[in-house]
């Protein structure tokens, strides 16, 4: 359809304007002043939120200079300081970055309704009518390390979904993501939504003390290390949501297409060696070391695009390789474990002894072992013939992602809006009250939902259509046969 332009930003407010909060301002105020803005924002009908997604989508395009120009100072200043490579790695917004995430708003914009959503419904008793329905979380924390390109995404699913949200990014990006944050707030105004819906956290003395407050932040969902995410559980009775390892597994198995294998592994590994999805260790089948398989394309493959190679208990010996640091390991550039299997089931032992059930992936012709593969595989992803770099949330088609999860409480895999909502229970009746069961005589009968109504009204038509077509074509074929 026809893109919603942001014609004229609305006038900033000056702390919005120089890219801080009100440092008078406690975190509990900031907490509950979110709380509040999202409730106007989930008074937005979803046209409306749609729009606002839309707002910020051109938003980010028209301030793309801007950004990009914070960006590079930010890449100028963590240079200066000798910011660790991989931090370095994830702060860099490449070009096309900002089309992507504005794409990516836009594409939250056009999903269906996630608010209000009736999943159940039931007659308790005549005229007593219970129903289920979808509902925003509240206030999520989110603690984000380095990637500036995570805040607009988790808005976007945050705006989409009805949340206030609590932003705290690396202080390495700390540019950025004012930039970032002045955009997308400048566009609240407009839509009755206050600023605070979305705030960004400054220092890290605010960081704790929005952990203690459980009472007013209902999710926090930390995007960066094991230590940051490790410090996080640790530190607060908030629920936490994601994942502290990435430690991805890539099995070679004995039926695979060999060039199949080696684009995959590569892929899985340096088309961005820090990310949570990238390749970590891959296993590889008895078979291809006997043949020579692994010493005359395998290893050259991965060697050729830049890949360091470690081996395992088993191959570091076998086949000449430096011992990794540890058979869990995240390296987080371009290099990986390799490890010798002798069948499907040691590498599946292999996988969830020492694998982080983040995203694991089988390479094979035998559909037979991929099947039992993506069956067994306790893990929040689980592939086959594909690379580990597709376990995100914006290549999934859910526009975005807040995270990974491998918590298998909630939500597990990459997050959207479907993560970010929780259920109410609505009850309408027509005076039945309970008198200790007496006065009520309980039906508990199922009824169906506006949806399945719709595919039901829509079987109906179908059906009514085909016999409407077989009594033509009857009715053609009678008439022929008369002739």
């Amino acid at each position: 359809g026809a893109r919603r332009v942001c014609h004229s930003p609305p006038a900033r407010h000056p702390a919005a304007r120089h890219g801080f909060q009100n440092t008078m301002t406690s975190t509990r105020d900031q907490a509950v002043a979110a709380r509040s803005a999202s409730r106007q924002l989930q008074n937005l009908s979803s046209e409306k939120r749609a729009e606002l997604l839309c707002a910020i989508a051109d938003a980010l395009e028209l301030h793309e200079p801007a950004i990009m120009d914070a960006n590079a100072e930010d890449i100028t200043a963590a240079e200066l300081a000798n910011t660790d490579a991989n931090l370095m790695n994830r702060l860099k917004m490449k070009p096309g970055k900002i089309a992507q995430l504005a794409e990516g708003a836009r594409q939250i914009a056009g999903m269906p309704e996630p608010i209000a959503r009736t999943l159940s419904k039931m007659e308790i008793a005549d005229g007593l009518v219970l129903t289920q329905v979808t509902a925003p979380l509240g206030v999520l924390l989110i603690i984000f390390e380095s990637r500036p390109d995570a805040l607009p995404q988790i808005a976007s699913l945050a705006i989409r979904s009805g949340n206030g949200l609590l932003l705290k990014g690396g202080k390495e990006a700390q540019r950025t993501n004012q930039a970032l944050h002045r955009v997308i707030v400048d566009c609240f105004p407009k839509f009755g939504v206050g600023r605070d819906c979305i705030v960004l956290v400054e220092g890290r003395e605010a960081v704790s003390d929005i952990l203690k407050l459980n009472d007013v932040v209902d999710l926090v969902i930390p995007r960066g290390s094991n230590d940051l995410v490790s410090y996080i559980q640790n530190n607060t009775k908030i629920p936490v949501l994601g994942h502290a390892d990435g430690v991805c597994h890539v099995l070679i198995d004995r039926d695979a297409d060999l060039a199949m294998a080696c684009r995959l592994a590569v892929d899985s590994k340096v088309d961005y060696p820090a990310a949570c999805n990238a390749l970590e260790t891959l296993l590889v089948h008895t078979k291809h070391v006997e043949s020579g398989a692994w010493f005359e394309q395998i290893k050259p493959a991965l060697e050729n695009a830049g890949v360091e190679l470690f081996g395992g208990r088993r191959a570091a010996k076998t086949l000449s390789l430096p011992p990794c640091p540890a058979l869990r390991h995240e390296y987080g550039r371009p290099a990986l474990t390799v490890e010798i299997v002798d069948d499907l089931e040691s590498a599946i032992e292999y996988i969830h002894a020492n694998g982080s059930a983040h995203t694991d992936c089988i390479i094979t012709d035998n559909q037979v072992t991929a099947d039992a593969f993506l069956r067994r595989v306790d893990s929040a992803c689980v592939f086959h013939n594909c690379s580990t770099r597709f376990s995100d949330g914006f290549r999934m088609g859910l526009g975005a992602e807040v995270g990974i999860s491998t918590s298998r409480i909630h939500a597990r895999g990459p997050v959207g809006v479907e993560g970010l909502l929780t259920t109410r229970w609505l009850l309408r009746g027509k005076g039945q009250y309970s008198d200790k069961d007496t006065a009520v005589a309980y039906t508990h009968k199922v009824l169906p939902t506006d949806e399945q109504w719709m595919y039901k009204a829509m079987g109906y038509v179908g059906l009514a259509v085909g016999l409407a077509n077989a009594v033509h074509i009857g009715f053609s074929l009678y008439q022929w046969r008369k002739k």
